[in-house]
């Protein structure tokens, strides 16, 4: 085999990005378990439930990273990252309706858009077209985030600000899945003229 050869051969799925997104999917029930330990109303397993959490979302991070920066993006990876985090996002969102920290419309609203987004992208990436995370997106993933945290902290004090937060999630969730659809359309009209 020549350096060619070497270089032209795609990354192995058994890599360490790939693991981290594995373990983000294996975790989440022990997230949920923490959670919903004593229906939630224990604040060390919240506290054990928010570190969970924090360090789960902490290896999306890390494997997008690792995965970039050494050459180790691979299909598996494209496919699982997005199924992780919404796995895991989902799964504190109901957790949290389920421990009657937050209503269930505004977990729809988000599992609905995140779903259907998925959907769209994984359709999109067996059709051989990469959908690649926008700045909405990103910004949607960060407040999304930090509301789930400031939810899953249990000090009451500190949920009007989870609130705050958590409208500004809604509204960017919201706006970027529908700039996804606009998108899509537009590039659909484009390729087909």
């Amino acid at each position: 085999m020549t350096v060619t050869d070497f270089r032209t051969q795609a990354p192995s799925n058994w890599n360490l990005p790939n693991v981290l997104t594995v373990a983000r999917i294996v975790f989440v029930p022990v997230f949920l378990w923490l959670l919903l330990h004593d229906n939630g109303a224990s604040a060390s397993w919240r506290w054990w439930a928010t570190l969970v959490f924090c360090l789960l979302m902490a290896t999306d991070k890390v494997d997008g990273y690792l995965a970039r920066s050494r050459g180790l993006i691979t299909d598996f990876g494209k496919m699982a990252d997005p199924i992780a985090d919404k796995f895991l996002m989902i799964g504190a969102l109901v957790g949290l309706c389920l421990i009657e920290v937050l209503p269930w419309w505004v977990a729809i609203i988000i599992i609905v858009r995140e779903l259907g987004i998925t959907l769209w992208r994984l359709v999109q990436l067996q059709a051989g077209s990469v959908v690649p995370a926008s700045q909405g997106g990103k910004v949607k993933t960060v407040t999304q985030t930090l509301a789930v945290v400031m939810f899953l902290i249990p000090w009451g004090w500190v949920h009007w600000l989870a609130w705050v937060v958590m409208i500004a999630a809604l509204v960017v969730t919201v706006v970027t899945g529908v700039q996804y659809i606009l998108d899509a359309r537009k590039a659909a009209k484009e390729y087909a003229g």
